[in-house]
């Protein structure tokens, strides 16, 4: 049996009945992965007790930092301190520090404990160190009330906010490097993220999709209900023909995703979903030009989420290899058979219409 801090930051600063609900959302989803453990939440603080693992706690969203901790009483802190010390080798360390944080109302305050706690130490251990900024052994101390709680590891979690709590967004999601890393922002930032996979006919392979698919495994750590839907389209082989006949092939990429984004619109319309979400970062490719943004703008009512926007690849490619969709996302799959020679990158919104209209859409 293990006992868990569990930190959180941004459900704090909401209103009490939001934090209620979105501290439950938190609880909830700590449950979904592991049943068997048992939640209780204290301000600002959540504690997991039973079977542990740090693994699913490091994908939960909401979650910014957690800590094994081995619990006593404030009036035991002295005898349990010389045990936990040995067992976080004391004796092998030259230096060391106490961080102690007070919640509650105490006869002390932390720099006081400190103190104290040091003496101690010193006593047994007389050529030992006191080394506030790089300390071998660092021992931090919560002390809530008349309970203490003794750690000495922090690890991080995705931070954020709960699972879903901001609604859900759909996401036109190639497996590529880019919308994995959009997607899971928008997650981050609780968001619930259905994403769709547009198979353009003749233009794509199941190769694609098998790599969209592999990908979402691996979101699959972040939001487990996660599936992906597949959406089969000729389309763009009729535009493309009319595209060829006016010598305007240069218009395909503009084209081809002013119709993912209306079978995006209309897919979360069916699902209830309140936006749509891209991995667009400005000027990356052709298509993602400030002028052929707004024409794709254009192509629906829905609000565009685009969280990559303002982000360049090196930095984007940094994020995949964090939540680890980078190596599936890079796996070969072959290129798109429609992209032109020579995309447009200032589409004319007027001449785009003329030429939907006539082929339809």
């Amino acid at each position: 049996m293990t006992l868990y801090l569990v930190r959180y930051s941004e459900i704090f600063l909401k209103s009490e009945p939001v934090k209620r609900i979105w501290q439950g959302v938190l609880v909830h989803d700590i449950y979904s992965r592991m049943p068997d453990v048992t939640v209780s939440v204290e301000r600002g603080r959540v504690w997991v007790e039973g079977d542990v693992k740090p693994e699913c706690l490091r994908r939960i969203f909401g979650i910014v930092s957690f800590s094994e901790v081995t619990e006593c009483t404030l009036d035991t802190l002295a005898e349990v301190l010389p045990n936990y010390l040995e067992e976080h080798g004391i004796k092998d360390a030259k230096s060391f520090a106490f961080r102690v944080k007070r919640v509650g109302n105490h006869p002390f305050n932390s720099r006081e404990k400190e103190i104290e706690l040091a003496n101690l130490v010193l006593e047994p251990y007389p050529n030992l160190k006191i080394d506030l900024d790089h300390a071998e052994l660092e021992v931090s101390i919560e002390i809530r009330q008349d309970r203490c709680y003794l750690f000495t590891t922090v690890e991080e979690g995705p931070g954020g906010l709960p699972a879903g709590v901001e609604g859900t967004l759909v996401a036109l999601f190639s497996g590529g490097i880019d919308s994995p890393v959009a997607s899971y922002m928008m997650m981050k930032r609780g968001c619930k993220i259905i994403p769709i996979y547009v198979a353009l006919d003749s233009f794509l392979t199941e190769k694609h999709i098998a790599r969209a698919e592999q990908v979402i495994e691996c979101l699959r750590q972040y939001q487990p209900d996660i599936a992906l839907h597949v959406i089969s389209d000729d389309y763009l082989i009729k535009a493309k023909e009319a595209l060829v006949a006016r010598k305007l092939e240069k218009y395909t990429c503009v084209f081809c995703k002013r119709r993912m984004y209306r079978l995006a619109t209309k897919f979360a319309e069916e699902v209830g979903a309140i936006g749509i979400v891209t991995g667009e970062s400005l000027g990356q490719v052709a298509s993602q030009t400030l002028d052929n943004m707004t024409v794709l703008t254009n192509a629906t009512t829905m609000p565009i989420y685009r969280p990559l926007i303002g982000l360049d690849k090196t930095e984007i490619i940094s994020i995949a290899r964090k939540i680890g969709t980078f190596e599936d996302s890079i796996a070969k799959a072959g290129g798109c058979g429609a992209v032109p020679k020579m995309p447009c990158t200032k589409a004319k919104l007027e001449l785009v219409q003329e030429i939907e209209e006539e082929i339809g859409i």
